[in-house]
This record gives structure tokens, C-alpha cells and sequence, in this order.
């Protein structure tokens, strides 16, 4: 297993479309298991492949390991078959929008449909932080990110923030 680069805003591949997953093989595995390995070391609890820099169809979860234990979940080329019409509102932020956070919302339940780590098709009904989180990471396989549903003001002075932090870190010699 691998670490991987995480891409950060203001980043152009970040704003791409994934494409789907035509076959889950040891190379897709090999990559799942670089991102797991990613957001652990970051430390986040959701990652898309787009987020590393490979733009396919897949995110991985765990929203249960800063508690201990570890259930990481594998979503490749997921599907949101079902929205429900209320919504839940969480303070989000992003492993590739470092230190900025915003409450968002979003339906507070979805079912899913997808492909494991194994290729095995499977679906999920979830709710609460799960759903939020399955919503966010696949957002950003249409290309969006969490502060794209805020105002056109806020979106801004965060991409300027960020653009300075790049800037600044770019120039560190050592």
C-alpha cells in the first residue's frame, strides 16, 4: 500500500467528471486500498479517487475509525437510487479544502447502489452522518465540492485562502 498526494482547491482536475469502473480488479483493489490507507494517514473519513488524482467512479469510507475501530467501506461506481425529501444539516469539511469547514445541507437519508471492493454489486440504506458523507464524496465525482453550495462570496475568499496557502507552501526552501 501506498500513500497518495491529496489534490487540494484550487486544483482543475479536482472539478472533473470520473469515469465509471468497467471491471474491479487487483489494480482498482491496489488503488482502494492506497486511498484507505491516504485518508487514514490525512486523517479523514471519506476519499475519492479523483481526490488522488485518478478520475474513476469510486470512494472509500470510514466513519467509525476515530472511534477505534476500524470499518472501512468500498464504493465503486455508486448510484444514488433513492433521496429522501428531509434534510439534515452537518458542519463538512475536505481533505482536498484543508482547515475550512461550513455547515451544509443535505437529504438526511439515501439508498445506494454499487459495486464492493470484490465487485459485488450490493445497495445500502443509509442515514445520518453516513448519508452525508456518501452524498459529499460523491459529489466529487461530478467534480463539486462541499463549498460550492455556499455563497459565491464565501466560495471565493476560501479559494483565495487556499491559493495563499499553496503559494506559501510552494516556496519553502529547505
Amino acid at each position: 500500500m501506498t500513500l497518495r498526494q491529496i489534490l487540494t482547491e484550487p486544483n482543475s482536475m479536482l472539478r472533473q467528471k470520473s469515469t465509471p469502473v468497467q471491471i474491479v480488479d487487483k489494480d482498482v483493489q491496489s488503488l482502494m486500498d492506497d486511498m484507505l490507507e491516504t485518508m487514514y494517514a490525512a486523517p479523514g473519513i471519506g476519499l475519492a479517487a479523483i481526490q488522488v488524482g485518478v478520475p474513476k467512479r469510486i470512494i472509500v469510507l470510514d466513519i467509525n475509525h476515530k472511534e477505534g475501530s476500524k470499518k472501512p467501506m468500498f464504493f465503486v461506481n455508486p448510484e444514488i437510487i433513492e433521496k429522501s425529501k428531509n434534510n439534515s444539516t452537518y458542519e463538512e469539511g475536505c481533505l482536498s479544502v484543508p482547515g475550512q469547514f461550513a455547515e451544509i445541507e443535505r437529504p438526511d437519508r439515501c439508498n445506494v447502489k454499487y459495486l464492493d471492493y470484490y465487485g459485488q454489486p450490493k445497495e445500502i440504506k443509509a442515514e445520518g452522518m453516513l448519508a452525508t458523507c456518501i452524498q459529499h464524496e460523491m459529489d466529487h465525482l461530478e467534480g463539486i465540492l462541499f463549498i460550492d453550495y455556499l455563497s459565491k462570496l464565501k466560495k471565493t475568499m476560501i479559494i483565495k485562502k487556499l491559493s495563499k496557502q499553496k503559494k506559501t507552501i510552494e516556496r519553502i526552501v529547505v
